[in-house]
């Protein structure tokens, strides 16, 4: 394997690279590796000259500061195209990303509960680590004046294990009957109570966005601080959290003829699902084969989705078109996500998000993050092997067994 990549990636395991050669081998050793590497090397040098620095000798430390200042100069950019005022507080600026956000144009509605039912669901669990957080005397007041999505995902960061065991016990007993198709929503809670919730969840979490992939909804909470970088980093994360619970909604649609669909919704909340298509010796993840298809790494439908998901299903909401289509001078990120330099053994990323999360966050150096950088770069690199028509056909095939088992799919090759 290369070691470019290897390092970028940060796993040098025997077990990795033993998956690595075994996809080589399936794939009739395409070396994607190899491509792989040397494109991200050569992208990534451009990127370097962009920002009007040397990549022959620009070190880790060097780019690393370059890119919080060139984000930081964008964010300035990102707020103009929203039309937020220098006199506006942080939540006002929240509040305006999240109606641009909510104003894309998303393909496809979400598979997600009836508001009605997820209401039922939470009056029955009584919330009360939430209900006193919240500040409500009653749970009745609560339920009467929290919209449920915001309420689900002030339980999901207070209530207890035992709680949450209780929620995805109740989820056992969903039907299809119990979900709707609904667009999804960005929102920004008020009240009271909702500063101080916000900024003892980012002090924990580095961030301030809240999936309810259940009820189709992100929920970016009140901050009371503006940050450098707030309004991008905002945007960048609800855009991810939008493509996390589409990919979800997608899976769950594909589901809803078993018998067991209850149980299915349940594990798919708790545990990111899993395909039973074998990769390399590991299992495929759902969340990993919904970015292939809807990334548009492949021009065709497989039938096997058919009916239940259809190709608006899994469609992919790119963040960095996203951000240029706001203003022409982010276009600086395109295709930036899966890049990154290697400075000796140090590698730093150009994912806008990793970025972003230290711009947002002051993180210096040596506390920098790569982990978008690494799952995009782990991703495309496994694209790079479905590709292979030997491999399509046996995606194609296994999830034929997986989502129609009564149908004999070696016959109909």
């Amino acid at each position: 394997m290369s070691r470019v990549l290897a390092e970028l990636l940060g796993t040098n395991e025997p077990s990795f690279h033993m998956r690595l050669r075994q996809l080589e081998q399936a794939a009739g050793r395409p070396s994607a590796d190899i491509r792989l590497a040397a494109q991200v090397t050569q992208a990534t040098r451009q990127k370097i000259r962009e920002l009007g620095l040397d990549p022959a000798d620009t070190t880790g430390k060097e780019l690393y500061a370059a890119l919080q200042m060139r984000l930081k100069q964008d964010e300035v950019f990102v707020r103009s195209a929203l039309n937020l005022r220098a006199d506006l507080d942080p939540v006002d600026i929240l509040e305006q990303v999240a109606k641009k956000l909510t104003a894309l144009e998303f393909e496809g509605d979400q598979f997600v509960v009836k508001q009605t039912v997820m209401k039922q669901i939470i009056k029955k669990l009584k919330p009360k680590a939430t209900m006193k957080r919240l500040g409500y005397r009653s749970m009745d007041s609560m339920l009467k004046h929290e919209p449920v999505a915001q309420l689900l995902a002030a339980c999901q960061a207070t209530e207890s294990s035992e709680w949450h065991e209780a929620r995805l016990k109740a989820y056992e007993k969903l039907q299809t009957k119990d979900f709707e198709h609904r667009k999804p929503l960005c929102v920004v809670p008020s009240g009271k109570r909702w500063p101080e919730f916000a900024n003892s969840h980012a002090e924990a979490h580095k961030n301030n966005i809240i999936e309810v992939p259940e009820l189709g909804t992100v929920v970016i909470l009140p901050m009371q601080r503006d940050l450098p970088g707030l309004a991008i980093v905002t945007f960048v994360m609800s855009i991810q959290a939008l493509n996390s619970m589409r990919a979800l909604s997608a899976y769950l649609k594909l589901q809803q003829v078993r018998s067991d669909y209850g149980e299915v919704v349940s594990a798919s909340i708790a545990h990111e699902p899993f395909t039973d298509v074998e990769l390399g010796g590991e299992k495929l993840s759902w969340k990993a084969l919904h970015w292939f298809y809807g990334h548009g790494h492949v021009s065709y439908y497989p039938e096997v989705f058919e009916p239940h998901v259809q190709p608006d299903d899994l469609a992919w909401h790119k963040v960095d078109a996203a951000l240029e289509r706001l203003h022409p001078v982010l276009e600086f990120w395109q295709e930036t996500d899966s890049l990154g330099l290697l400075d000796g053994k140090d590698a730093v990323s150009l994912n806008i998000l990793d970025v972003a999360l230290g711009l947002c966050n002051s993180l210096d150096y040596t506390e920098r993050t790569l982990y978008h950088m690494r799952e995009t770069l782990g991703r495309n690199l496994l694209a790079r092997y479905l590709h292979q028509d030997n491999l399509q056909t046996m995606l194609s095939t296994s999830l034929g067994r997986q989502l129609a088992p009564e149908i004999d799919f070696d016959e109909t090759l």
